[in-house]
């Protein structure tokens, strides 16, 4: 397929039953599989006998997610990237803005690469920093969770939310100073 001739495209679920057979034949390969066997292979094939190609566990993974949003009722969208994004692309990706974005580029948060005066992210590290920054801000959540009786006294628990959210400001700030 030319590369010019991928595009973003949305698909729609069938009203028939071919999505749910798809998702019960996988959910009862993974299901039947013991603890400790080998995850279940999946070919792709064609019509001759033994033409066949089985598909990598990145398609294996992709394909699952397909099935599982169709079997829901959601559309899919099938957007192709480039793995080197322009800054506003990684900003964008990121739901930050352009200068923000360059505030973390230049603070060593993410890793770049320049090309001229251009600054390229690769995708593989922008990727990474945002899983990283997700697992950061739950953790963040968590610490400042405070569990609620009908019997708390509520500025008692206010106070406890405050001490949380100050222990995770410290936090933060030895953190900046660290990296």
């Amino acid at each position: 397929m030319d590369t010019a001739a991928v595009q973003q495209e949305t698909y729609l679920p069938d009203a028939d039953e071919q999505v749910a057979r798809i998702h019960d034949f996988l959910r009862a390969h993974e299901d039947a599989s013991p603890p400790g066997t080998p995850e279940p292979q999946y070919f792709l094939a064609g019509t001759a006998q033994g033409d066949r190609v089985e598909l990598p566990s990145e398609v294996q993974r992709v394909l699952r997610q397909v099935i599982e949003a169709m079997q829901h009722g959601l559309a899919v969208t099938v957007a192709p990237q480039t793995q080197t994004l322009t800054t506003q692309q990684a900003a964008d990706l990121l739901g930050v803005s352009r200068p923000t974005l360059i505030k973390l580029l230049d603070d060593g948060a993410v890793p770049f690469e320049r090309a001229g005066t251009h600054r390229r992210i690769l995708l593989r590290n922008l990727l990474s920093y945002r899983e990283q920054r997700r697992a950061q801000q739950y953790a963040a959540l968590e610490a400042t969770a405070v569990d609620l009786d009908d019997e708390d006294n509520l500025d008692e628990v206010l106070g406890q939310l405050r001490a949380a959210r100050h222990a995770v400001g410290t936090e933060r700030r030895r953190q900046g100073e660290i990296s």
